[in-house]
């Protein structure tokens, strides 16, 4: 295993980012955190790549969260990094989907990095856990709004006040993860769904992800108001030509997936 406390490998337009700290169980140190943010808004520049998987190394830890023995040394608060280093800012400016594949403990910090994503999916050894409050930090990076928006705020309000873990099979159920896969057949599963999200038109891709998270952020009828306003100024840019073109590429598709 490499040193590297990132690893990056790209196949055809699909990037595989993986944490590289097992040992630690991919603790979120400050160098780690330091360099999840590079890398990522180094792959937003990077025309060659329109979908990341991001995972942790070992089956034992997507992440653990925040590395705890480093905080207890140098402390922890959001702006202890000098307020360069923001994971939520880095992956929320990306471009291109995300997919998390969750392959272990996923607990506090390592919870929210998972909801930076914006399709989870996970092994089988997945457990999400939420122990801020046990562990007397207070969320900073989203978790406490978007989990509750993403289950339910009682599911999201246990989790939260218990920090009892979430299986992967429950997180299923819940709507938390889109599917749950054996261990060895969770990333090539993620890479397989990246691939396919590829294949989408990369104008369509990155302008419906902007959409989608620009209206979770309004009320729904702003959001609807917003999605309207956004289609038709689309539409400008597009002819009858362009259409017919696309309409016989997703024909094709639909005969092949049959």
């Amino acid at each position: 295993m490499s040193d590297e406390i990132i690893l990056v490998e790209k196949t055809g337009a699909v990037a595989l980012v993986t944490l590289n700290r097992p040992d630690a169980l991919n603790a979120l140190s400050h160098a780690l955190r330091e360099k999840i943010c590079e890398t990522f808004d180094e792959l937003a520049k990077d025309e060659t790549v329109r979908a990341v998987v991001l995972t942790g190394a070992g089956q034992k830890a997507f992440t653990a969260g925040v590395d705890l023995k480093e905080a207890g040394k140098t402390g922890f608060a959001l702006g202890a990094d000098g307020g360069n280093i923001d994971m939520a800012k880095s992956l929320g400016n990306y471009p291109w989907p995300i997919i998390g594949a969750i392959n272990g403990y996923a607990i506090t910090g390592g919870f929210e990095l998972a909801l930076m994503c914006d399709v989870l999916l996970a092994s089988t050894n997945a457990k999400f856990a939420d122990t801020h409050a046990h562990v007397g930090i207070v969320p900073g990076w989203g978790l406490s709004q978007k989990l509750s928006r993403m289950i339910g705020t009682s599911r999201a309000k246990e989790l939260a006040f218990t920090g009892n873990f979430l299986d992967a099979e429950t997180a299923e159920k819940w709507g938390l993860v889109n599917h749950v896969y054996a261990p060895e057949e969770l990333v090539p599963a993620a890479m397989k769904l990246a691939e396919d999200i590829t294949k989408t038109q990369p104008v369509l891709l990155k302008k419906y992800k902007a959409l989608i998270d620009d209206g979770f952020a309004m009320t729904f009828g702003d959001g609807l108001k917003e999605e309207v306003r956004r289609s038709a100024e689309h539409a400008e840019s597009v002819s009858a030509d362009s259409v017919e073109e696309a309409r016989k590429a997703v024909t094709e598709r639909g005969r092949s997936m049959n």
